[in-house]
């Protein structure tokens, strides 16, 4: 085949549409799809904090965005990936789709309230340090994020080990 006919070939497949056998372009369950999901969403609030730490690079006099508008930035972008791992974990678990939701449900809901506390403390210039004067509030709340947190991805994580290493 001639190297115009192979270029002619590439130009019409790539402007046909795409045909998908299911609904959705992955072949996973609820579970993993919802995950996927709210990596997705996250990923997207990442990009628009950019554009208001960018926002607020450009008019500052030190050209440097308020610290939690910094940290709810660069937390978006590393929570979405957290839960892009976490829909690996959830989609590998042994476990039943109502576990899974529930574990992977904890963890994001604590990474969306951690972002959403640093924008709160971006918007409002409160502070740059939120634990310089902790109250029992902060401990309270610290202990029960380390504990969703820890024991959501625990969770995932002892799903994934019965269903491929124990019990599968």
């Amino acid at each position: 085949m001639s190297v115009v006919r192979k270029h002619q070939r590439l130009q019409l497949n790539l402007v046909q549409p795409r045909t998908r056998r299911h609904t959705c372009a992955m072949d996973v369950g609820i579970d993993t799809e919802l995950t996927v999901l709210a990596a997705g969403l996250i990923f997207v609030l990442a990009l628009g904090l950019g554009v208001w730490k960018y926002r607020q690079m450009v008019t500052s006099e030190n050209h440097l965005a308020h610290p939690y508008v910094d940290i709810a930035h660069r937390s978006a972008l590393l929570y979405s990936f957290a839960t892009l791992l976490t829909a690996v974990f959830v989609e590998s678990s042994a476990w039943p789709t109502a576990v899974n939701l529930v574990a992977a449900g904890v963890l994001v809901a604590f990474f969306v309230t951690a972002i959403g506390s640093y924008i709160v403390h971006g918007a409002l210039r409160d502070t740059t340090n939120q634990f310089e004067r902790p109250d029992r509030t902060t401990t309270v709340a610290m202990t029960a994020l380390i504990v969703g947190e820890m024991g959501g991805f625990s969770v995932l994580l002892a799903g994934f080990v019965w269903g491929s290493f124990l019990g599968g």
